[in-house]
């Protein structure tokens, strides 16, 4: 084994025991799968939407080695306040209190129980009985919606990028935020979006659904796995990464 792989090794099983001390083991795999597409596509751009409290931005740093501009958008007033102060020690790190969708203009924005679950989407009329009461809508707010590819080039021009990844845990509203991307989702190298296997929310696409789609706009399977630690025994969500089918080569290289 070449000195490369080795260190490669170590840093994973590093990166393993400090997970499992943090009770984060589950976040492992896709933790290692970002870690390698954002080396691998050399990404300059996280463009972090449905941040809530900037955790998928944290764990972009901390444990994926991401070291480009971070652009978050949270729509919770309450939780972009907890989110703009994490921010605010990170220079590149960018918020937005707007939430993005498939176009400009002011629209409800629902507050769930449990804030991480608060959507532009009201709940799905049956839910898994985990969700009852995590997701109730305590209160509605009214929200600056705005379209992706009306503002792709004030966040990225600015700041001379042009390898962004798009990330999206909107809560059944992922399928508009590309939608409002229009053409310019082709500009991003790669994306990552939550898969309803049993969807929660009104309207909300089923993962086959949004596979499909995502591949007929160009894009394909890079990895998927559970979150949530999967909701045992029945999955209810899986987060998939998606690579732009232009860039995936001739298939599949060793690791």
């Amino acid at each position: 084994m070449s000195g490369g792989r080795i260190a490669r090794e170590l840093s994973r099983r590093w990166l393993a025991m400090r997970l499992a001390a943090a009770g984060r083991v589950h976040q492992y795999p896709e933790i290692l799968a970002l870690r390698r597409f954002f080396e691998g596509f050399a990404i300059d751009a996280l463009i972090d939407v449905g941040a809530n409290e900037g955790q998928y931005a944290a764990t972009a740093r901390r444990d994926a080695g991401f070291r480009g501009h971070i652009f978050s958008f949270e729509p919770n007033p309450d939780i972009f306040a907890i989110l703009s102060a994490r921010a605010a020690r990170d220079p590149n790190w960018h918020v937005f209190n707007i939430a993005l969708s498939d176009f400009n203009g002011e629209s409800e924005f629902h507050i769930m129980a449990a804030h991480q679950f608060s959507s532009l989407v009201k709940p799905a009329d049956r839910l898994d009985p985990i969700f009852v009461e995590r997701n109730r809508v305590e209160r509605t707010v009214t929200m600056q919606c705005r379209r992706l590819d009306d503002m792709l080039d004030e966040l990225l021009k600015p700041h001379g990028l042009s390898r962004p990844f798009l990330k999206m845990d909107t809560q059944g509203h992922d399928r508009s935020v590309c939608e409002g991307a229009g053409a310019r989702l082709s500009e991003m190298i790669g994306l990552q979006s939550e898969l309803a296997v049993r969807p929660q929310y009104e309207g909300a696409s089923e993962y086959r659904a949004m596979i499909g789609w995502l591949e007929q706009h160009g894009f394909v399977p890079n990895a998927m796995f559970a979150n949530n630690k999967g909701h045992f025994p029945l999955l209810v969500e899986m987060d998939g990464i998606f690579l732009r089918a232009d860039l995936a080569g001739e298939g599949a290289v060793s690791a």
